[in-house]
């Protein structure tokens, strides 16, 4: 009989261990569980002795987290949205703070729980974006801790969407509260499901924070790990790189109008033709400039017209313009916002 009591409390005693290296951040899990639901450590548990265990683990803390943003502009808004329209939490999970109460109405109004005080983010959710401007962010830290209840939260992850601000230059700012850090750059298509996402993970970031920022970021789009060094240039292309489309379909538009096309008509012509464009790159296969020659026959109108845009410079406007976004990124991350 005793041997069996033994070999009960060491093979529970197994299943508790396994489940806290895969369930939690192992260096505070006494302290700091990440996932507070009573019910789903119970489930899990249960399933884990019965040997029901799943692989979707990530997706299922993901369901039972808090999620903060520290400003709620268009870009914290894009990727909430990503994560809520993919079910990954509700809206009653999302939790935001700003500098104006007036500006998180439409926060307010969708069910997420709205603040002033940036403090208030740290304390209620386990996954907080700061998302702020660079030259803003000094004083939304600043906020934070003059609000923070928690006196070491240490089992809180930020993911910083700050343009140019490194690593390192965060984790100096909020190193007394041990901070787990991601620095990602997305870009606002995440809303409609076609959004680009790189990351970098600080030198605390455990796999599972990996993973679950990739999770949620994933439900807008593509998201791939890069060095830091990558970042910027990413940013440029991909975050700056959807104005420089959206004035290129102005363009088109403008055209189209100047020729004689109703606007309206226009606008519905270019936007589908960008995006057929856009997706014959991407399921045919073929380089671009082979599908340009596929539509420019010797003597033809699509020649002319492509002389146009070379005489005009366009395809030496855009490598400058990515170019220029990368430099101007740079340039942020030297300057001291921290």
């Amino acid at each position: 009989m005793r041997n069996t009591t033994i070999n009960l409390q060491s093979d529970l005693k197994s299943v508790v261990c396994a489940f806290r290296d895969k369930y939690f951040d192992s260096d505070c899990f006494k302290m700091y569980p990440l996932v507070s639901n009573a019910d789903l450590i119970r489930s899990t548990l249960i399933r884990e002795m019965s040997g029901e265990s799943t692989n979707d683990h990530v997706g299922n803390i993901a369901l039972h987290r808090k999620i903060g943003f520290i400003g709620g502009g268009n870009m914290a808004k894009a990727i909430c949205e990503g994560i809520v329209s993919k079910g990954l939490v509700e809206y009653s999970q999302i939790h935001v703070s700003g500098p104006n109460m007036t500006n998180l109405v439409s926060w307010r109004d969708e069910g997420a729980h709205v603040y002033t005080q940036n403090g208030a983010i740290v304390d209620e959710c386990d996954v907080i974006f700061i998302s702020v401007k660079p030259h803003k962010l000094a004083g939304a830290i600043a906020n934070m801790y003059g609000t923070l209840k928690i006196p070491n939260p240490r089992s809180k992850l930020f993911v910083s969407i700050v343009a140019g601000v490194t690593i390192n230059q965060l984790e100096n700012v909020l190193g007394r509260i041990y901070a787990r850090i991601i620095r990602v750059m997305p870009n606002t298509p995440m809303m409609v499901g076609e959004g680009c996402t790189v990351f970098t993970p600080g030198s605390k970031a455990t796999v599972h924070d990996i993973k679950t920022v990739e999770t949620m970021l994933s439900t807008g789009g593509i998201c791939k790990q890069v060095p830091e060094s990558l970042i910027n240039a990413v940013g440029a292309l991909s975050g700056s790189g959807t104005a420089f489309v959206y004035l290129m379909i102005e363009a088109l538009v403008d055209g189209g109008a100047n020729m004689g096309i109703p606007r309206a008509m226009a606008l519905e012509f270019a936007t589908k033709t960008v995006l057929g464009s856009a997706k014959m790159v991407k399921q045919i296969g073929k380089h671009p400039a082979q599908l340009k020659d596929e539509v420019c026959p010797s003597g033809g109108t699509t020649i002319a017209g492509v002389h146009a845009l070379e005489k005009g410079g366009v395809r030496a406007a855009l490598m400058d313009a990515v170019e220029v976004a990368t430099k101007k990124a740079d340039e942020l991350g030297v300057k001291k916002h921290v």
